[in-house]
């Protein structure tokens, strides 16, 4: 099988929680290893019959709908795909049909979340104010790189990105010139934790599956971190405000963490 949707991103916005629930739906078969294959960002160069190792079988696929009376699809969550800037043309290239789905959350927090990850995982040593203060130094020159070297790796650009990677409608903006406004869902993390049903209904309907709701979803990966600064959260909303104008516009509602 090949996904019939993706998700992909934002990172530290409830991949993994979408991703662990929606496989639970009797339509979706999850991948076979783990949510994230990173194929179109880091993996291409394996090549197509790699990447469809990592999905059931056709005739775990007919198995299963033998059982459920419905149709079958798999998917992935790899959050790095809507920021990696080779990997929406890629996917545009090789699932000419896929749904995207993408989670947006508090830009201001998703930073801090994700300095808190990369401390946790000894990618980061910078205090979060200081990492942000060297991230245009960082960031410098490394999707230029990206593109012209598709083997690179940028510890910097995938690990480092703490403010740029929270500028969610310029990544939504090169999704849409590639795959469509319709082909995209977006689904405001906070609101999904707060009251998952309708926004799992959205999704559902977005994705042309039965009507479902789980026993429950559940916060994975969540970080125990002290309390940002409330004038440290202040100065990062400004600067996110611009963005987040833009991006309300683009989605036709408003964020929660605006609202």
């Amino acid at each position: 099988m090949t996904p019939s949707f993706l998700i992909v991103g934002a990172k530290r916005a409830g991949t993994t929680s979408l991703y662990q629930t929606i496989v639970g739906h009797p339509q979706v078969l999850p991948a076979v290893l783990h949510k994230e294959v990173h194929y179109f960002d880091n993996g291409y160069a394996h090549g197509s019959a790699w990447y469809r190792g990592h999905f059931p079988t056709r005739a775990a696929a007919a198995i299963a709908q033998r059982r459920t009376g419905l149709p079958a699809v798999t998917a992935e969550a790899t959050p790095s795909y809507m920021w990696h800037p080779l990997a929406a043309r890629r996917i545009a290239e090789d699932l000419p049909a896929v749904r995207l789905v993408v989670l947006i959350r508090d830009p201001v927090l998703r930073a801090y979340s994700e300095h808190a990850h990369s401390v946790s995982m000894g990618w980061e040593t910078e205090q979060f104010e200081r990492a942000m203060e060297l991230e245009d130094e960082r960031m410098s020159g490394e999707m230029e790189r990206l593109v012209a070297e598709p083997g690179y790796r940028s510890v910097h650009h995938a690990c480092h990105a703490y403010v740029t990677r929270g500028r969610y409608v310029e990544q939504l903006e090169r999704l849409e010139a590639l795959f469509g406004r319709d082909r995209i869902h977006v689904i405001d993390s906070d609101a999904l934790f707060l009251d998952p049903a309708p926004a799992l209904d959205g999704l559902t309907e977005f994705l042309g599956l039965q009507t479902w709701q789980p026993p429950s979803l559940k916060n994975l990966n969540a970080r125990p971190r002290s309390r940002l600064s409330a004038s440290l959260q202040s100065r990062l909303a400004d600067d996110f405000a611009p963005y987040d104008a833009r991006l309300a516009t683009w989605l036709g509602w408003t964020p929660s963490w605006r609202s």
